[in-house]
């Protein structure tokens, strides 16, 4: 087989082990690119909400600190948690709305309880990964995303000229247009690793000429200290559960579900690159970094911080190096964790002047806009999808400007719904449920997970073929495919050493030319993919029996496609089946 193009680049694979210098330079790079978000991201929201100095600090440390754990936990792998990939935590910039809103109304004793409870329901997806992948879809994903840059916008927009008292006119202008100049020209010239670069060199420059002006304060890095902890302490749980909590509630259960879907396509994408040969997605790796999303979610909870997310960046950055080895991402995380402890640094970045703070926020929130654009087109738009994500943004949109009947919705639920994002996101939700309502019936089976079920699948498969009209080929085919996808379920998990019964679920349904055939059954841990023996059918695998191969070259020749998700407690194989 040939590698793929970006397996050809691959100096060093996820479990390969370089020098321990170039693990640790290639993790101060990657640590140094992303710090400047990780400690913005809570300076943007403490200041919008108009919280202190010491809270600011003590929030920037926990959200480096935890970044710093996460990471680490993630390329490690601790049981199920962690993907067991080099994927940077961070501090996410799709909570900084309800963030916002929850120091606003209550501090930031509200904020992490609300973080904290909200994070648990991040576990329970992880653990369940497989069952809610109809309804929180990509389409949903990405138009939460679009959305939060709707709702944040106007509150960044506010924070442009936030200067010192006393400070000249053209300070606050100069400053942000320099931030948003120098980073958009370089993300625009640049090439390569400078083009990583570009949000640091921004606030950089930005910095500089705020400091020209006077706005730079260069009093608070003196004032810290080199090493230490943060002047600011532990903000305690705001445990009255009054009214603003089950208001907001909602927003950051949705917020924290669609970070999770982020981290799934994070996960699915470091794996790509991660490799020099092709392989199928791991899922249970994927359902490992959501685990890790939520530890981290919980641990920023118990700081009192801002959320944290996997960052895009280490894929970027693996990419361009060739170097995916889990050492890098220790090292990433022993880095921030000693930044955690160095407050001067820290000082360095929370003494940003806001208009330079605001432009990069714009600049973030503008990619966060087109991430979720991508992430929609990615997912395929046909008219029913278009329909979901349209009505759905522009509903968000709507409620966030409160222009939908305002006398009537103002005041429900506790204002829940004068937020865009949840708004949009929970009408995103209920139309990706109707649309799956509303699909052709799905026929169903279940059954022991042996051979037994062998004609218990082909009677359940010939009497949906009867019922659907179509010919006696298509019938033979879908018999044939359904007998080698079982068969070749059983064969690889013959030799797995599992407690208790195991059910398979097969279902079936009609498409447009075609038929779709799902099973679905509780598994084991095991390395083997179907997927990945499909990609392997061109060359002879020392151990592989040739029965099983050849049954595995009919099932590619009778099906379309063939996915195979495999989780910690289930396989779904998915085929589909063309008419003719």
């Amino acid at each position: 087989m040939e590698p793929s193009e970006a397996g050809r680049h691959v100096r060093y694979a996820a479990d390969e082990k370089p020098p321990a210098p170039l693990a640790f330079g290639l993790g101060l790079q990657l640590a140094m690119l992303t710090i400047a978000g990780i400690v913005l991201t809570p300076a943007i929201v403490v200041r919008a909400a108009g919280g202190g100095d010491p809270y600011l600090s003590w929030a920037a440390f926990g959200a480096v600190a935890v970044s710093g754990v996460t990471t680490i936990v993630q390329a490690v792998r601790v049981g199920r948690i962690g993907a067991g990939y080099v994927l940077l935590m961070g501090t996410s910039g799709a909570f900084i709305a309800v963030c916002i809103g929850a120091l606003a109304q209550g501090g930031p004793a509200l904020l992490a309880t609300l973080v904290v409870i909200s994070s648990l329901f991040q576990f329970a997806l992880a653990a369940r990964l497989s069952l809610v992948r109809r309804i929180f879809t990509p389409s949903v994903a990405g138009t939460v995303i679009m959305l939060i840059a709707v709702t944040v916008m106007p509150i960044v927009f506010g924070m442009l000229d936030q200067a010192p008292e006393g400070a000249p006119a053209l300070a606050a202008p100069m400053s942000a247009a320099v931030t948003i100049a120098v980073i958009v020209a370089m993300a625009l010239a640049a090439k390569g690793v400078w083009r990583l670069w570009a949000p640091v060199i921004g606030v950089v420059v930005g910095s500089a000429v705020g400091g020209a002006f006077g706005i730079y304060d260069f009093g608070r890095v003196a004032e810290a200290a080199w090493i230490g902890f943060p002047e600011g302490g532990w903000p305690g749980f705001d445990l009255e559960f009054g009214p603003a909590f089950w208001a907001l509630l909602p927003a950051f259960v949705l917020v924290t579900l669609v970070g999770a879907i982020e981290t799934v396509g994070d996960s699915i994408a470091i794996q790509h690159v991660s490799w020099r040969e092709r392989r199928a997605v791991d899922y249970r790796a994927v359902e490992g970094a959501v685990a890790a999303d939520g530890m981290g979610n919980l641990l920023s909870g118990l700081f009192g911080t801002v959320p944290n997310t996997t960052y895009s960046t280490s894929i970027s950055v693996t990419e361009l190096t060739g170097v995916a080895a889990r050492r890098v991402g220790v090292a990433v995380g022993l880095i921030f964790l000693v930044l955690a402890v160095l407050p001067k640094g820290l000082a360095i970045v929370l003494a940003v002047p806001g208009p330079v703070v605001a432009a990069y926020a714009i600049v973030l929130l503008a990619m966060l806009f087109v991430v979720g654009m991508r992430i929609v087109v990615q997912d395929g738009i046909d008219y029913r999808k278009g329909v979901v994500v349209g009505v759905s943004f522009w509903v968000g949109v709507g409620f966030q400007n409160g222009a939908v009947f305002p006398e009537f919705f103002a005041e429900f639920a506790g204002g829940l719904l004068q937020n865009g994002m949840t708004a949009g996101g929970a009408t995103a939700i209920f139309l990706t449920i109707c649309l799956e309502a509303a699909r052709p019936r799905r026929s169903r089976m279940e059954a022991a997970f042996d051979a037994s079920a062998i004609g218990a699948v082909s009677a359940f498969l010939k009497a949906f073929s009867a019922r659907s009209g179509w010919s006696e080929g298509m019938a033979q085919r879908l018999d044939a495919v359904g007998e080698e996808t079982l068969l070749t379920l059983i064969e690889q998990n013959d030799d797995r050493d599992i407690a208790g019964p195991r059910r398979l679920r097969v279902s079936a349904s009609r498409e447009e030319g075609g038929a779709v055939l799902e099973f679905v059954v509780a598994a084991g841990d095991d390395d083997d993919n179907l997927e990945d023996r499909i990609a392997l059918l061109g060359e002879h695998t020392a151990g592989t029996p040739v029965e099983h191969e050849i049954s595995l070259r009919l099932l590619r020749h009778l099906a379309s496609s063939v996915r195979h998700q495999q989780y910690h407690d289930t396989d779904v194989v998915t085929v589909h089946v063309k008419d003719g």
